[in-house]
């Protein structure tokens, strides 16, 4: 049901002229979808409080209800052809009534931990883009067959979502970037293992992955308690996202997977200024796959005590900063990092050597990431007390990765097993810190095990090395000149 209702969309807005790309599609269906699933959890509040001998307050007004506006239905339950909106009569009631009125939920909102606030906050960060009124009317039809209201409906949604926005990697603009694969976001939860009670942070939310599969691994323990319940819906999952349709994406996602106002922040996260973070403002577990490969202006890089442009190494100082002493952290980050042999990332290295214990390393193949030429690794560690070992897996699933084989939960079994009590085996080994250069602060894998580890070097090793040689080329053609 859920899969053809998104096909068809797809194809509708395929032909709007507002839409471009599957990034257009996602984000206008998700608008959509929310205030669809909005309908129906008000529908199921109400008729709960009505079980309670209670009376609901609703959130939306009655001229902006689903039934209302989008889809009225005559006596027979169908489509009232006579009031529903259609063409630039809909076109105008969305952009000039609906979508202003939903803006204002943020002013109005009592707190910022509310529906009613992450309603004004969402349509506060979008657009309508669906230029026709008759392709919007279409797609509402569509999302109007579609139910929210039962546990199996809802999951086949939430998966079905998270398809679309595996597939967005394939629409360009960085699409690819929103997501981590889901396999190995699992696979580090079960590493990191947070508990109830605890706070989890991303600080570069992306789709929300991490923070999903945080609250599925919480949510499925056994002896959750109506307490706990709360506290997993309101005091555990927060998150920062710079870009705004990453924004809207993570925060769809969440919803989607039951968690009803997710506590994520529109904002760049690496703007905040490391030197004033409090107590109060850290958190007890991180997972977290930053941006690589990016620059930040040089007024972000004063807000950190290792300067540096590249977007990876000041998420990584960031978490260090937001971990609590004796939080946990799960973080990807590219390869390199590891051995650049730069200043900063020498002393990120250091600072992350000597405030935390780096137990785990894993290494993960070319491929892992759909669409991404680089390698990448996972840092396990936690906050407090200096790294003396670190025991590294190899990951070798025995095929090439991509888009037609992607990671799967099976290829991570062994890590699992083996990472329980670090124990060495082919794939795994492990490297005492008097081993580690106290100068270079290398940390790079060296499987002594396997195959010779192909090196990759950084962007500033390739680039000295250019320059080498073009001076050395000056150097060849001023001196055939003096022979002629």
């Amino acid at each position: 049901m859920f899969e053809q209702a998104f096909d068809n969309i797809d194809n509708i807005l395929h032909k709007d002229a507002g839409c471009s790309s599957e990034l257009d599609y996602v984000e206008q269906t998700s608008w959509i979808l929310f205030l669809k699933y909005l309908d129906d959890l008000e529908k199921d509040k109400k008729t709960a409080a009505e079980l309670a001998g209670k009376k609901y307050s609703w959130i939306i007004s009655p001229e902006y209800r689903w039934d209302v506006w989008a889809c009225p239905k005559d006596k027979d339950s169908k489509l009232d052809h006579h009031k529903a909106l259609t063409g630039d009569d809909l076109g105008d009631f969305v952009n000039q009534k609906l979508v202003p009125y939903l803006k204002r939920f943020k002013t109005d909102a009592e707190r910022a931990d509310s529906l009613e606030y992450k309603i004004g906050e969402i349509f506060n960060e979008l657009q309508n883009k669906i230029k026709s009124g008759y392709n919007m009317r279409e797609v509402i039809n569509l999302v109007d067959g579609l139910r929210f209201r039962g546990h199996k409906e809802k999951h086949e949604l939430s998966h079905l979502y998270e398809d679309k926005i595996k597939n967005m990697g394939n629409a360009g603009r960085n699409g690819g970037e929103y997501y981590t694969p889901r396999p190995l976001i699992k696979a580090i939860v079960k590493v990191v293992a947070p508990k109830i009670g605890e706070k989890i942070y991303d600080g570069a939310v992306g789709s929300a992955g991490f923070l999903v599969e945080a609250f599925e691994y919480l949510k499925s323990g056994s002896g959750l308690t109506t307490k706990d319940a709360e506290t997993l819906q309101k005091r555990t999952l927060y998150g920062k996202e710079k870009k705004p349709l990453a924004y809207i994406i993570g925060t769809m996602n969440m919803i989607l997977h039951g968690i009803e106002a997710p506590n994520i922040i529109h904002t760049n996260t690496l703007t905040e200024n490391l030197s004033i973070v409090q107590e109060k403002d850290r958190f007890d577990v991180v997972l977290a796959n930053p941006p690589f490969g990016g620059k930040e202006r040089n007024e972000v890089k004063q807000n950190f005590p290792i300067k540096t442009g590249e977007t990876a190494t000041l998420f990584l100082q960031h978490f260090i900063k937001m971990l609590k002493a004796g939080g946990r952290a799960g973080i990807v980050i590219k390869n390199t990092f590891l051995s650049n042999v730069d200043n900063a990332s020498v002393s990120t290295r250091r600072l992350l050597l000597e405030s935390c214990n780096v137990h785990t390393i894993l290494d993960l193949p070319g491929g892992t990431f759909t669409g991404a030429g680089v390698k990448t690794v996972v840092l396990f560690f936690e906050k407090g007390k200096p790294t003396r070992k670190i025991w590294y897996y190899k990951l070798d699933p025995g095929r090439n990765l991509g888009k037609t084989e992607p990671l799967n939960d099976k290829d991570l079994e062994d890590f699992l097993m083996l990472q329980r009590k670090m124990t060495d085996s082919p794939k795994s080994w492990s490297v005492n810190m008097r081993e580690v250069s106290m100068e270079t602060y290398d940390i790079s894998v060296k499987n002594p095990n396997g195959e010779e580890e192909v090196l990759y070097r950084s962007p500033q090793e390739i680039i000295k090395e250019i320059a080498g040689l073009d001076a050395e080329s000056c150097r060849v053609l001023k001196n055939i000149k003096g022979l002629l």
